[in-house]
């Protein structure tokens, strides 16, 4: 961007977030424009673009696709922000080369996470393709090729998703192809080791794909696993959202109720958090009735939370899910016009759940149930948000990442 336009683009930031909100929060986020440029197909839902860390400093990381060499390609990179507000671009190289690849919308989003020993790691643009994986060889350096570190060699990957464990460790679910299904893998990184291996095949199921949505850790230590079914081999819209516990100390899973489960899970014996409703089936790419369409979750505590989309009948809602005694419980958080594929959600200690999500207008939202009603105020007024992705920090604060597709713009926020 050329820098006289990165001025004005600031300043209009800026100004965008004086304008006060009217419900939740005194104020929007405070929002800032990142200083590069953004591809069009920087854009996905199903997939972990920002990681951040707090001890001591407050550094933020957001993997994005770039402009290619060429029309309808990208350049994989990660916008890193430091404890002052500082910027520094890190290219994603693959060999002597950044790393480039054909545009695939939806598909081609990077998700990034970093381990203990200060590392960056960044998955990037697999739909069904083998590994793109990346790694840095020092501390805060470029990451640069380690595909050739990962098991399952030579099988097609997509959705990978990834998290930082709380001893530095960083675990890794996605999808791999097969001859009859797509199944729901695991990976862990050990990073004493600095080595990958396979945990487990989490989820399998005959004609049907798994569709990876998030994965966070508790209090306890304890790995918690959001995913969704779908036609196989692939589709748009997905159902039976499901949920499995990981407990690293002892190898082993559970249910919500703390049940031992034998994995992989299948559509008839996974966890699932939205069963089939009324008029609901497997449907494919030109499926008109309910279904899901992304999901995320958080903990507080021990205890999952979950937002996601569903369409019962022509929009597609946001729900929340959450446990009650040993039962799935949910509640719709907004159902008014069509929302667009991202959301996300975190848990604030006197606001308890925030459920982040955006209409197709583009204007982004987080919500709240103080009482027995949900309340919502607008996030960034103004900056016209398509996707997004959320995390909160250790230190306690909503960090975000914020896609203006419109303008081929990436903000950085905090709320």
């Amino acid at each position: 961007m050329h820098r006289a336009a990165l001025v004005a683009a600031t300043a209009m930031a800026t100004a965008l977030v004086t304008v006060p909100a009217t419900a939740v929060h005194a104020a929007p986020a405070t929002v800032t424009l990142v200083p590069y440029g953004i591809d069009s197909s920087n854009q996905a839902a199903w997939w972990s673009p920002l990681d951040t860390y707090t001890p001591g400093n407050d550094y933020a990381y957001l993997a994005f696709n770039e402009p290619g060499s060429t029309a309808g390609t990208h350049r994989v990179a990660i916008a890193r922000r430091d404890t002052a507000g500082g910027w520094t671009r890190l290219p994603v190289m693959n060999g002597a080369a950044q790393a480039e690849y054909a545009d695939d919308i939806g598909h081609n989003q990077p998700s990034v996470a970093r381990d203990g020993s200060g590392r960056l790691h960044v998955f990037a643009s697999m739909h069904n393709n083998a590994w793109r994986y990346f790694r840095s060889d020092t501390v805060g350096g470029a990451p640069t090729n380690h595909a050739a570190d990962l098991p399952d060699q030579g099988i097609g990957v997509t959705y990978p998703v990834l998290t930082t464990a709380p001893n530095g460790d960083l675990y890794l679910i996605a999808r791999l192809d097969g001859s009859t299904a797509r199944s729901g893998r695991l990976y862990r990184w050990n990073n004493a080791a600095a080595t990958w291996t396979r945990v487990a095949v989490f989820a399998e199921s005959a004609n049907r794909a798994v569709y990876p949505d998030d994965l966070q850790f508790d209090a306890a230590g304890n790995l918690h696993v959001l995913w969704e079914w779908g036609l196989y081999p692939a589709t748009a819209f997905r159902h039976q959202l499901s949920y499995l516990l990981y407990k690293p100390a002892t190898g082993t899973f559970a249910d919500h109720t703390g049940a031992a489960v034998t994995v992989p899970v299948s559509t008839a014996t996974a966890d699932v958090i939205q069963p089939i409703e009324a008029g609901e089936v497997y449907q494919g790419n030109d499926g008109t009735g309910p279904a899901v369409q992304s999901a995320k979750l958080t903990v507080d505590g021990t205890s999952p939370k979950v937002a996601y989309r569903y369409r019962s009948a022509t929009n597609f809602m946001v729900r929340y899910a959450y446990v009650s005694g040993t039962t799935w419980v949910r509640d719709t958080v907004y159902s008014a016009a069509q929302t667009s594929a991202a959301i996300d959600i975190t848990w604030h200690p006197t606001e308890q759940k925030r459920v982040y999500y955006t209409t197709e207008a583009g204007v982004m939202y987080v919500a709240t149930k103080p009482g027995t009603a949900w309340t919502a105020a607008a996030v960034a007024p103004g900056v016209p948000v398509q996707r997004f992705a959320v995390e909160r920090t250790t230190a306690g604060v909503d960090v975000l990442y914020l896609v203006d597709l419109t303008n081929l713009r990436l903000y950085y926020g905090r709320n």
